[in-house]
């Protein structure tokens, strides 16, 4: 949904909720020890809209509404039951191919938009589920055009000083 706050979600916007369970196919959150009963990410409206796509077709088939998880085989067995990971990674795997990137580059370029969008080192490694702050380094190389935003974001000692010598 855009807005998650009518499902009773404290957080303002559209988050991808997940709750930790065993599931049938076998499929983990990237950490299996968690504190925490539930994590959410936030997500943009390209992927809200993405999903809904992604739902409606799946509610027109005759297997498609059967399952509460976020991915179901909607055309390969066993059809209705959840994706494993390894149909997952498949996936992203064709999709990848077809937009003629590497699986690594999506990561990659998910990092990079995030940090030239202004995404800080810590917002970065949280979003990509990095343990590590250091982990996110590789994704701040960041595009020319930054780099002249942020020069230009410092204000000049005049401005600093209201004018004055």
């Amino acid at each position: 949904m855009p807005e998650s706050t009518p499902l009773g979600c404290p957080k303002r916007g559209s988050y991808l909720h997940t709750l930790r369970r065993d599931n049938v196919n076998g499929a983990w959150a990237k950490r299996q020890t968690s504190a925490a009963p539930g994590r959410w990410k936030p997500v943009d409206r390209l992927v809200v809209l993405a999903y809904d796509q992604y739902v409606m077709e799946r509610m027109a088939l005759p297997h498609g509404p059967g399952s509460d998880f976020v991915l179901v085989n909607l055309f390969a067995e066993p059809l209705g039951a959840p994706m494993t990971t390894d149909s997952i990674t498949e996936l992203f795997g064709r999709l990848s191919k077809r937009a003629g990137l590497s699986r690594n580059m999506l990561r990659r370029a998910a990092g990079s938009n995030l940090a030239d969008a202004g995404g800080g080192q810590d917002e970065i490694a949280a979003l990509l589920d990095h343990s590590r702050l250091s982990s996110a380094e590789p994704y701040l190389t960041p595009a020319p055009d930054r780099l002249r935003d942020a020069v230009d974001a410092v204000p000049s000692p005049r401005e600093l000083t209201g004018g004055v010598r």
